[in-house]
């Protein structure tokens, strides 16, 4: 049974600052105690939202009022390298997170992306920083990434194009993007290619 199709997301966005952010930043590590990935929303980028010392809120994007319904992050370069950790993408989704732009992507957290339905986009600078301008302008700007027509637009005009891998793309639009669900879904199948193995 496919999965509910993911043919576009749209929502108000906020901008992260700097390149190769790694999922260190997205989610510290001492946070990934927990036996499930329910709260770790709350942890996503603590180490950036709040001081060491005294606990208090640092001035990052993700305090500002002005973002704190927002569920679009914009990025930049390598965003989500580092450890492999699936923590970090599910720290962005538990968040509020439906999707991410940015100008390039980890792989392995653009797989884990994928599997959570929150499609990862990538535009160029340009593109980019002409989105954080927008945003930063007016933070309730409605952000729409068509994942059919590969475009990212908003209710200001602007619109460009984005890309990813045809084969994440597939998935998302064809609810085909939990690899867990696909097993469920061939069940009959796999049954009769292990009766059909001399060593099963």
């Amino acid at each position: 049974m496919a999965l509910e199709p993911v043919k576009e997301v749209t929502g108000t966005g906020v901008f992260i600052p700097g390149a190769d952010i790694d999922t260190d930043r997205i989610i510290p590590a001492r946070f990934m105690k927990c036996v499930t990935f329910d709260g770790l929303g709350e942890f996503a980028f603590y180490d950036v939202r709040f001081d060491s010392e005294t606990g208090e809120k640092t001035n990052h994007p993700l305090n500002d009022e002005r973002f704190k319904d927002a569920s679009i992050l914009i990025a930049g370069v390598n965003f989500g390298c580092g450890s492999s950790r699936e923590h970090a993408p599910q720290s962005l989704r538990k968040y509020g997170f439906n999707a991410v732009i940015a100008e390039s992507f980890a792989e392995i957290f653009y797989g884990n992306s994928t599997t959570l339905a929150m499609p990862c986009v990538k535009a160029s600078a340009a593109d980019i920083a002409a989105l954080r301008t927008a945003v930063e302008a007016k933070p309730d700007t409605q952000i729409t990434i068509d994942l059919e027509k590969m475009t990212v637009r908003t209710c200001c005009d602007l619109e460009f194009p984005v890309n990813m891998p045809e084969s994440a793309r597939e998935a998302l639009v064809s609810g085909r993007w939990d690899p867990i669900q696909e097993l469920l879904d061939n069940d009959a199948a796999i049954n009769d290619r292990a009766k059909a193995l001399h060593y099963v």
